[in-house]
């Protein structure tokens, strides 16, 4: 768990440097997926910074998602947005409303609640098909893009922000779907491609809804996907249980720590709010 809070912490910093950095780079000429745009934001520092604490945010997660059930790592990363709204208070002229800290506060209860409430990680390998019906599934997710920029800019973010937490998600299974790191295992299973294009793709689709439309939504439909997807096939079919009696306090947590963290939905782009303040 203290390696899930630790990634949180990572992501929810990087994501107010690559706002700016998303920002700063010239955009293209496309609505839905930009692969110009993410070439031109590698180009800023801010961007190139946050893209290291997200990798180390990243190797965190690895670490937690094979201890502890899915259902607590999607919340906890959820919580990077409470990390990204102080972090945004702090560094930029955004100011938090009273509602705004008690969603951060809703973030740490339900937090602290599905720590308490957290059975063991699940032993089970699901259905054979698992790992392949992940790859079906990021394989596909570029498609989302594609209908996205036909869209208007409101429906345009929240399908990328979907596709996004999809990508995200698809990440998470195959984590816990990986076996063996050996080189045999890595190569010639499906759930290690299915990690590599989830995570690419996922990127791609942020890094184009900070740019093309409302980040708030978008940043909403991205935890909604990123959270709900991986905790159900957890608890469905990888055996993630919480304690003996404590599901109605995990439920109670997850939910918390979701809704806290759709309430800080904005803050998936701080540096549109310092503009719309400034």
């Amino acid at each position: 768990m203290v390696c899930a809070l630790a990634s949180a912490l990572c992501y929810g910093t990087a994501s107010v440097l690559q706002a700016l950095g998303a920002r700063a780079a010239e955009p293209g000429t496309g609505a839905g997926v930009d692969p110009v745009l993410l070439v031109r934001a590698l180009r800023q520092g801010r961007f190139v910074l946050g893209l290291a604490l997200d990798t180390l945010g990243f190797l965190l997660q690895i670490v937690a998602l094979r201890s502890i059930p899915l259902y607590a790592v999607s919340a906890a990363l959820a919580a990077s947005l409470a990390v990204t709204a102080v972090v945004a208070s702090r560094l930029l002229p955004v100011r938090l409303s009273r509602v705004e800290w008690g969603a951060v506060l809703a973030v740490c209860a339900g937090l602290a609640v599905i720590g308490l409430a957290s059975g063991a990680v699940g032993s089970r390998a699901g259905p054979p098909l698992l790992p392949w019906s992940l790859l079906v599934v990021v394989v596909a997710v570029p498609l989302v893009g594609v209908v996205a920029g036909r869209l208007p800019d409101r429906s345009r973010a929240l399908l990328l922000g979907l596709g996004a937490g999809i990508g995200f998600g698809v990440v998470e299974v195959a984590v816990r779907l990986i076996d063996s790191l050996t080189l045999p295992a890595l190569v010639g299973g499906p759930a290690p491609y299915a990690l590599v294009l989830g995570g690419v793709t996922g990127f791609l689709l942020l890094t184009s809804a900070f740019a093309h439309g409302s980040v708030t939504v978008a940043t909403a439909g991205m935890v909604i996907a990123e959270t709900t997807g991986p905790a159900l096939v957890g608890l469905a079919w990888l055996g993630d249980r919480p304690r003996a009696g404590l599901e109605w306090l995990a439920f109670l947590g997850f939910a918390a720590a979701v809704a806290g963290a759709l309430a800080l939905s904005r803050f998936g782009e701080p540096a549109a709010g310092a503009a719309r303040r400034g």
